[in-house]
């Protein structure tokens, strides 16, 4: 049966017995190991296979007397984990790295420091977000994104003495 253009998951739900689902490699099939080897399980009791085009060991799970082509999908799973599991360290790596010698880390910021420091201004002086967006020109980010921009408030001194304005209760 020639399942066109449908994604991995979309053929495995359509598949019927006697099916043969051809991947471009494994790592197509699941997002983790235990997804991809869960998978082909569920797939093989149904009588349906799988088989893979660019991973350098073939596997083809139509067989499933092949004892060969469960230690292939096995390793390949295996090997693909690895590959994410390093993937992410490497990535990890290179961001403490850069973190560590200052650079910036993600997208550039969309706000002008100089209308930042204006909308600061406007706030410290009791204008509302609204009046800060208008009146600064920052219009292309949300109010939540100004809120995240903007530094924080100073923290106001909390005093537990009697203040002079308001005098004691009985």
């Amino acid at each position: 049966m020639s399942m066109g253009f449908l994604s991995d998951e979309q053929a495995a739900a359509y598949a019927r017995d006697g099916d043969v689902i051809v991947v471009h490699t494994l790592d197509r099939l699941g997002r983790t190991v235990r997804d991809t080897l869960n998978l082909i399980h569920d797939l093989a009791a149904r009588g349906v296979g799988i088989r893979n085009l660019a991973d350098p060991i073939r596997v083809d799970s139509s067989s499933p007397a092949d004892p060969m082509a469960q230690l292939a999908v096995v390793l390949l799973a295996l090997f693909a984990q690895m590959e994410r599991t390093y993937s992410l360290e490497r990535a990890a790596g290179a961001r403490a790295v850069a973190i560590a010698k200052g650079r910036r880390i993600g997208r550039l910021s969309v706000v002008d420091a100089d209308k930042l420091t204006y909308a600061t201004h406007l706030r410290d002086t009791a204008h509302t977000i609204a009046e800060i967006v208008a009146k600064s020109g920052i219009t292309r980010i949300t109010r939540t994104s100004l809120y995240r921009h903007l530094p924080p408030r100073p923290a106001e001194p909390l005093t537990a003495g009697r203040s002079a304005e308001r005098p004691l209760r009985p």
